[in-house]
């Protein structure tokens, strides 16, 4: 049984029915003292989630700056703005912004200030 609870209140984001049937492994992660990794470019720090299948989600530092390489995302994107403004061709995404992209869609992203972003890739496929 799964029951959160709070006494001093928070803003938790639930996703249902979202996970493969056979995605069966509980993860937990205490993300201020994990390890986080050099992203492709400099500026960029990832702190893997979670992979399965061709799914993988992680954390994402931006450091003020930061460019990444046009691409495309196999199986979709999305994208949850924690702190910070991240940014592409497209717009400017500030604190609190949740984006979806479908099946190889392309972008150029940056951040000019910096960011932290939640992403998931590789889980939007076309039936």
């Amino acid at each position: 049984s799964h029951s959160p609870f709070t006494s001093s209140g928070c803003t938790l984001f639930v996703k249902l029915r979202h996970l493969d049937p056979t995605d069966d492994e509980r993860v937990v992660i205490h993300t201020p003292s994990a390890d986080w990794y050099p992203g492709l470019v400099p500026g960029l720090t990832v702190l893997p989630l979670s992979s399965f299948g061709t799914t993988n989600t992680a954390l994402v530092r931006w450091a003020p700056g930061t460019y990444f390489n046009p691409h495309r995302h196999f199986g979709g994107e999305e994208i949850f703005v924690i702190q910070g403004v991240f940014e592409d061709e497209h717009g400017r995404y500030p604190q609190g912004t949740w984006l979806r992209s479908p099946h190889m869609s392309a972008h150029k992203p940056f951040s000019v200030e910096g960011c932290t972003i939640f992403v998931k890739t590789g889980h939007l496929m076309d039936h």
